[in-house]
């Protein structure tokens, strides 16, 4: 099995220009590995889940969409007639983007040193889906990503986010956690993609429950309110500067 760097890119392209659905398998070393099925990351609207909705209803201004995949949520912003920047790091995922019409689509890491549209004015609504909190990879580096998202804000901005609580992972039968205190904290997981006979390289992803996210946003000096809450310890926060009474 060959290495390959933008292999969640590769696997949108054969099932979007070539029409393949060949399997996306997702490996981590802490759970078993799973199908991530292509045919999702290009859902319209009315199949979205209510938590994707409910951010993209509470959108406002100027829109940057972070980690934007297939380009499913800024098209149906784009549709509303609202001005969204998509981005991703992957190159396939902004050929994919641009056949399917998202205007603004730019291949850019978010910790890419040179700001994001600031020549233009900052964002008013920053969006991380499908547990896009999780780009800041780990408890470590949430602080240094909060201020870059904070950087990315105009005054009255905000920043809509979800994640979720992996604590039911480690669930015993009798009701007690099997959660090792010492260890690293239970949301810091770790990836790769299987597509065909490529593999990616690993990489780290972070969930975070509620409480924790909202200590954390507190010490950015940021004002969390949670708006929506999942029946699947998944939960949607707003992110707003604390000098800001909306």
């Amino acid at each position: 099995m060959k290495e390959s760097k933008d292999i969640f890119g590769t696997a949108l392209k054969s099932f979007f220009f070539d029409k393949d659905h060949s399997k996306l398998w997702v490996l981590s070393d802490q759970m078993e590995k799973d199908e991530m099925p292509v045919k999702y990351f290009f859902r319209d609207y009315n199949i979205m889940p209510e938590i994707e909705k409910i951010a993209l209803q509470n959108c406002k201004g100027r829109i940057l969409d972070i980690g934007a995949g297939s380009g499913s949520h800024a098209l149906w912003l784009q549709n509303q007639k609202m001005d969204v920047t998509a981005i991703d790091h992957s190159s396939g995922c902004i050929e994919v983007m641009r056949k399917r019409g998202v205007k603004q689509a730019i291949e850019k890491d978010i910790f890419d040193p040179i700001a994001i549209g600031l020549e233009e004015g900052k964002f008013d609504t920053v969006l991380l889906l499908m547990n896009g909190i999780g780009i800041a990879k780990s408890l470590d580096e949430l602080p240094a990503f909060l201020n870059r998202l904070k950087d990315l804000l105009s005054e009255n901005g905000q920043i809509l986010f979800d994640s979720s609580d992996l604590k039911y992972l480690y669930l015993e039968d009798d009701g007690s956690l099997l959660i090792d205190l010492n260890g690293p904290y239970y949301g810091e997981m770790n990836f790769r993609y299987l597509f065909k006979d490529q593999k990616g390289p690993w990489f780290n992803w972070l969930y975070i429950d509620e409480q924790m996210m909202g200590d954390f946003a507190k010490k950015a000096q940021l004002k969390m309110e949670v708006l929506y809450r999942g029946d699947n310890s998944d939960y949607l926060a707003r992110l707003t500067r604390m000098n800001f009474e909306r």
